[in-house]
């Protein structure tokens, strides 16, 4: 089946108000029917962007405000956190969760992100489930265990109604602010990896949401790690690739615009 492809702009802990009010400004004018278009601002950010946009874009269609986090609790004592109630009353739809800088600095766990991934859903926010090896499990040929490792404890407890909810985003952590990009070969090989993950656990089960078409050919799989202009169509071109995750050349309209055209055929 055609999967509508996703370019999802992450802009981590990038830009002021006024900066994300300029850039957003630029993208109101960009008109690509066929990729759905999301943008994840800081927290600091996310309220406005949301108020400034749901922005309709010059064709009609809107760009989706994303956030960069979420708490796995749904209130409490939890100093600096941003809870799904939270997220849902001002209008957000989706969020990143299991991002490689959120399980490095901040020791996010795979049972931790589980957590948070089941509290989104339960709340109607869609995930972007991001998953990713290091170089060195890459070259001890662990590469497969590690990204079976966490996607089956992140997301196997779902049911595959919920399920339909994800998005995976295949971020290889070497190729993350490196300017390294694995190859075509390498992020085929992984991106068919992962829907064979999802097709064994899920399409034996009946996905309600989507007409009863199997879950693991609805599954859209976004690739990150240094897309850039000149690489972003030969890997949207690639079979299982169904959009990408964008750190720094989201920051930039020239190149985040022409990384969604490159997504756009």
């Amino acid at each position: 089946m055609k999967r509508k492809k996703i370019v999802v702009g992450n802009w981590k802990m990038n830009m002021t108000m006024d900066q994300s009010n300029s850039l957003i400004k630029e993208l109101k004018s960009i008109s690509e029917n066929d990729v759905e278009i999301k943008i994840a601002p800081s927290f600091t950010n996310l309220h406005n962007a949301v108020l400034f946009g749901q922005f309709s874009l010059s064709d009609g269609q809107y760009i989706e405000v994303v956030a960069q986090n979420i708490h796995s609790e749904e209130r409490g004592a939890y100093t600096g956190e941003i809870s799904a109630e939270m997220l849902k009353s001002i209008g957000v739809k989706s969020v990143i969760i299991g991002h490689s800088e959120r399980r490095k600095y901040f020791n996010e766990t795979d049972s931790i992100l589980s957590k948070k991934v089941k509290t989104a859903i339960k709340y109607n926010i869609g995930v972007i489930f991001c998953v990713g090896e290091e170089l060195s499990e890459r070259e001890n040929n662990n590469h497969f265990n590690v990204i079976k490792d966490q996607i089956s404890i992140g997301l196997f407890d779902l049911d595959a109604y919920e399920i339909n909810k994800v998005v995976i985003a295949y971020e290889p952590v070497w190729a993350i602010g490196t300017g390294k990009t694995a190859n075509s070969n390498q992020i085929q090989e992984m991106h068919e990896f992962i829907r064979e993950l999802v097709k064994d656990k899920f399409d034996h089960l009946r996905n309600k949401s989507t007409n009863d078409s199997a879950a693991s050919e609805s599954l859209r799989i976004l690739y990150g790690g240094s897309v850039k202009p000149n690489n972003a169509k030969e890997i949207f071109s690639l079979q299982d690739v169904d959009g990408g995750l964008i750190g720094g050349a989201s920051l930039n309209f020239a190149d985040f615009s022409t990384i969604i055209k490159a997504a756009n055929g």
